[in-house]
């Protein structure tokens, strides 16, 4: 399905470069298409049969932000992930102009609407013609896009404290790390928290 769907594009989409990922290093196997003709992608898409868009959602790689789209036909039990590479931008301030920039695709499919503005709130990209791009988890003013690797928690928001140390479970925070040195072996663990962020919070607490 995917080098048919993939042949598909490129015949009908002009400059989409589609490659297929399969098989999959990690996952499912999944179709990379140029982030400048996303919009055009997914109208073809849709004229394939694809009449809904499942989910939106988005990757933060060192040198690159990495969207999919998951895609389904559900007359014929079919999916499809399709990916498009974005550069980074600048994630840690709330300008809208310096985030990485890739065409809305409400109009293909009102889903759209709120898992984009997702997208937007959490990792800081601007879907250019979006109907009504604002936040959707976090206040309009926030600083910053929590799930961006080099994000970094402002210390207030309207006066109030975003991370009080009386409120850190550092129980949560230390999991991951305490259970790699009972198991010995860390590459059996995989643990959320960053080491550097639990080191800072028992010293905190040490210092109580």
């Amino acid at each position: 399905m995917h080098n048919e769907l993939s042949s598909k594009l490129a015949s009908l989409v002009s400059g989409s470069n589609p490659v297929v990922n399969t098989p999959a290093t990690v996952g499912d196997s999944s179709i990379t298409v140029e982030a400048a003709t996303i919009l055009e992608v997914c109208k073809a898409l849709k004229s394939e049969g694809f009449n809904v868009c499942q989910c939106i959602t988005a990757t933060d790689y060192a040198d690159r932000i990495e969207l999919t789209y998951i895609l389904a036909d559900f007359t014929k039990n079919l999916e499809i992930l399709v990916k498009a590479n974005l550069g980074r931008g600048d994630g840690n301030g709330n300008n809208k102009e310096t985030l990485p920039k890739i065409n809305s695709v409400v109009s293909v499919w009102n889903a759209a609407n709120f898992l984009e503005r997702e997208c937007y709130d959490m990792m800081g990209i601007n879907f250019v013609g979006h109907p009504d791009l604002r936040r959707i988890l976090t206040p309009d003013d926030w600083q910053g896009y929590p799930l961006r690797r080099d994000y970094i928690v402002q210390e207030k928001y309207l006066d109030m404290v975003v991370n009080p140390a009386h409120k850190i479970n550092s129980a949560d925070h230390m999991f991951g790390k305490n259970l790699k040195v009972e198991i010995g072996d860390p590459k059996k663990v995989s643990a959320s928290w960053k080491s550097n962020d639990a080191d800072e919070i028992e010293d905190a607490k040490d210092g109580e």
